[in-house]
């Protein structure tokens, strides 16, 4: 089962759904569905799902017709906690309905992702500093926690894990953790489901760094770190076995900037030729050249439509950008230029309630072709 797309959109020139998970601490759903059509400039609220407290960030199995929302809490029913919610795609209504809860221990998750295998969910726990590996069963539903690592704290700097996910080959397992500016590495026991440590792989940043979330280049080469406290982009060569090897640090800003701005997303393009990453604070959005061996030019900075940029997508075309600006409470839908790849603001616009993470659904039939990151 695929998690569809309203209507015949894509024939009539429309994107996707777009899903938006948000920050409900002033209530209401936080989960809502959002048709888009760039050609017209509208979006269009489809619906609004319950999808527990604060679900701020969440993955999409489209084999399944599930989507798995991270309940960013840091306490649950009294416990040291926070929690996935799944909603499913009723077959007979087409409408997405809540249809399990799970809690997570250490509290306060900010990032989950999908095995490409359909056997584990993987949970970052920015609160707790830890990080969690849930068993799927054959529906695709949690079904059990079967590993948790909790990490220490160095030199009085607290653990913040932020982002975990598979790499390419979907074997290896990369965890950015922004309060000890490291990256880990691992494999995971597919029968266990336990993290294994992997020789070499732990990959320290300068002291400051804040790793936040990265992404893959198509071929799996390279790496590309997005540093949320001292604002910069961070390159790593990938080698055959799946380590890493800093290549190039740029910064975010542009130069003479002197206000505080903290970093928050990242990703290519569908080309491969350009890198997007947000500014929370400057508000902008930066664009890179992708060139030689991976390495990046900066193309420019392009303001974001709104106040701190949290998260942002890329359409399935490629011409399209749309970006979640929390503290604005809006959506801003930018057209892609194809020859410079920096960002044109369009004039549509929708206003919602603190969004923090977006993605679109696929259309049927398709597949998500790997890691969604």
């Amino acid at each position: 089962m695929m998690i569809p797309v309203l209507g015949s959109g894509c024939a009539g020139g429309k994107l996707p759904l777009l899903y938006v998970g948000k920050y409900n601490d002033r209530g209401g759903a936080g989960f809502q569905v959002v048709e888009l059509d760039p050609g017209a400039g509208l979006f269009r609220l489809a619906a609004e799902v319950e999808a527990g407290a604060n679900p701020s960030y969440f993955c999409i199995d489209g084999e399944q017709g599930l989507i798995h929302a991270i309940n960013e809490v840091d306490e649950l029913r009294g416990q040291k906690t926070g929690g996935i919610t799944t909603l499913a795609l009723d077959a007979a209504s087409g409408a997405l309905r809540r249809t399990g809860e799970m809690a997570v221990p250490n509290g306060g998750p900010c990032y989950i992702s999908r095995m490409p295998a359909g056997d584990y969910l993987l949970v970052a726990n920015y609160g707790g500093g830890s990080v969690a590996v849930v068993r799927l069963d054959a529906r695709g539903m949690p079904a059990a926690v079967t590993d948790t690592l909790v990490f220490q704290g160095v030199s009085g700097r607290t653990p913040r894990a932020h982002m975990i996910a598979p790499g390419p080959d979907g074997n290896r397992i990369y965890l950015t953790d922004l309060g000890l500016d490291r990256i880990m590495i691992y494999e995971l026991d597919r029968t266990a489901g336990k993290l294994q440590s992997v020789n070499n792989g732990e990959v320290a940043l300068v002291k400051g760094a804040g790793p936040r979330h990265f992404t893959f280049s198509k071929d799996g080469s390279t790496l590309y770190v997005i540093n949320e406290r001292n604002s910069t982009v961070t390159v790593f060569a990938v080698d055959a076995e799946g380590l890493l090897e800093e290549i190039q640090s740029l910064s975010t800003l542009p130069e003479g900037f002197s206000g505080t701005s903290y970093c928050a997303d990242l990703h290519l393009g569908k080309s491969g030729r350009f890198l997007y990453g947000t500014n929370r604070g400057h508000n902008s959005i930066v664009t890179f050249r992708v060139v030689g061996n991976g390495r990046l030019e900066l193309a420019g900075h392009t303001p974001c439509g709104g106040d701190w940029p949290r998260n942002f997508v890329i359409d399935p075309s490629g011409r399209y950008l749309v970006v979640a600006n929390q503290r604005s409470h809006n959506l801003a839908l930018f057209a892609i230029d194809s020859k410079s790849g920096l960002p044109l603001l369009l004039p549509a616009a929708f206003t919602t309630t603190s969004p923090a993470c977006l993605k679109f659904a696929l259309r049927p039939g398709e597949s998500a072709g790997g890691v969604q990151y």
